[in-house]
């Protein structure tokens, strides 16, 4: 290590300023969508089994809840336009805009150029959790999702249910392409349920066993037709390893919930961002 300057404490003692202050952020209508949830009817579900994934579809103005129904598990959830897969999850600028993890009036927004909320949290039944005393906190945004290629360069095995994996299986199957075909389309995930920060002293991400129970849920609003992918993470509660077959795993189950006719009424999908795109001469 390097020797200190001299004004080593002056300089660490420069306060931080948030980057993206997130106070003109568009507002979703939270009133609105609690009424509209209100008197909304189930109109499909679909069951994660444990170390699998699965594709279900949601469309603008509907609900959706990922719940757990057997033993504490956690999820990678991918997140694409249902009508252009192109335009995807962007959990790097998520967490920008709102934060290392999010809760309930927080958004998934899409990847560029488009930019726009995909799906806004209504209800997070693990709200109470907040920070713990470990930095750790629940439905992160910093882990990228577990992968076959870090398993084999970290271990030297070969591990086919990592999230990664799983998510590529589903999405394939349900568009009739190829795994290699689908892979390009798996991307950085909510990592929903999982508990996770940043260890103080070598800052490296950690994972804890999540506080998840059976009938805990995260629900959603969907802002754009979707196409949404979830695995049950091979690490379940992931309180002590995952990419393997050790750790205790149960499935995750989504509902979807449409609202009655006219709930909704005065509300629109969000448009594209709006910059005009020429990114100057």
């Amino acid at each position: 290590m390097t020797k200190a300057p001299a004004d080593a404490d002056t300089r660490r003692a420069v306060r931080p300023v948030i980057c993206y202050p997130n106070e003109t952020l568009p507002q979703p209508d939270m009133v609105l969508y609690a009424a509209a949830r209100a008197g909304a009817q189930k109109v499909d579900e679909v069951l994660v089994p444990a170390r699998e994934a699965r594709v279900f579809t949601v469309r603008a103005g509907q609900f959706f809840r990922i719940r757990s129904v057997e033993g504490p598990q956690v999820g990678d959830l991918n997140l694409h336009h249902l009508h252009d897969l192109s335009e995807r999850f962007y959990s790097g600028k998520s967490r920008a805009l709102h934060g290392t993890h999010l809760t309930t009036g927080e958004r998934m927004w899409s990847s560029f150029p488009h930019l726009r909320p995909m799906a806004t949290i209504t209800e997070d039944t693990l709200g109470w959790y907040g920070i713990d005393a470990f930095g750790g906190s629940v439905h992160d945004v910093i882990g990228t999702r577990c992968d076959p290629y870090t398993n084999t360069l970290l271990s030297g095995g070969q591990y086919h249910h990592c999230c990664h994996s799983n998510l590529t299986r589903a999405l394939a199957d349900h568009m009739g392409v190829t795994r290699a075909q689908a892979e390009p389309l798996v991307h950085d995930v909510l990592n929903v349920f999982m508990c996770t920060g940043f260890t103080r002293d070598t800052g490296q991400y950690f994972m804890k066993a999540s506080p998840v129970r059976p009938g805990d849920y995260i629900e959603f609003f969907a802002e754009i037709d979707l196409l949404g992918n979830l695995s049950a993470c091979p690490g379940g509660d992931c309180s002590a390893q995952h990419s393997s077959d050790a750790a205790a795993c149960h499935p995750l189950l989504v509902e979807v919930f449409a609202p009655a006719d006219g709930a909704l009424a005065g509300w629109s999908s969000p448009e594209r961002n709006a910059y005009i795109g020429t990114h100057g001469q």
